[in-house]
């Protein structure tokens, strides 16, 4: 019990660690770009989230890629359009960029700590079962998340009995977080 606590205890430094990493990442967009990812409708982008997770199956097939970026480059950026994508559901997209770099990070640090403690609760049930996965692995259930989530948006929003979209972007970012987890310590 005592090496479950422990491991438990890396899990949640390792996360925040990543979720750290990815945020550092946003806020230097945010200083040079502004929150033009305001105007970005939410299929634009699912379709930028699939276009990231493609690359990752991609480079996890061929290991061939033009742009030297690899693989946890894009786990990272899975992490912050699935944030993006969070905050476009409750706050519609616009014409012109309306928020600014704090109020973007506000939201930013809310939803990461919405999805630190989903972790918390899955890994809980499911026993750190994350860590015997291999990383391509997480590749195909962030892709499958993402077929989901265009479903649902061509359903607009009216699922019967399904996870709403909010989740599915929750459960992308943090499988997200555990492939850079996993990549970072080296491991696949």
């Amino acid at each position: 019990m005592a090496e479950q606590n422990k491991q438990t205890e890396n899990t949640d430094q390792e996360f925040k660690d990543i979720m750290a990493e990815c945020r550092d990442i946003f806020a230097k967009k945010l200083h040079d770009y502004g929150a033009s990812w305001r105007i970005l409708r939410p299929t634009s982008l699912t379709d930028q989230l699939f276009i990231k997770a493609k690359r990752i199956r991609d480079l996890e097939t061929t290991g061939k890629a033009m742009v030297d970026e690899g693989i946890r480059p894009e786990f990272l950026a899975l992490v912050n359009y699935g944030i993006i994508g969070l905050i476009q559901l409750s706050h519609p997209a616009v014409i012109k960029p309306d928020m600014t770099p704090d109020e973007a990070l506000a939201l930013y640090d809310g939803l990461a700590k919405e999805a630190f403690e989903l972790m918390q609760k899955k890994n809980h049930d499911y026993g750190e079962a994350w860590r015997d996965m291999r990383v391509s692995s997480y590749t195909d259930f962030i892709l499958t998340k993402i077929a989901r989530i265009k479903e649902l948006e061509d359903l607009h929003g009216k699922a019967i009995i399904s996870e709403g979209i909010d989740a599915n972007l929750l459960d992308i970012i943090n499988y997200s977080v555990f492939g850079a987890i996993r990549l970072k310590e080296g491991q696949e």
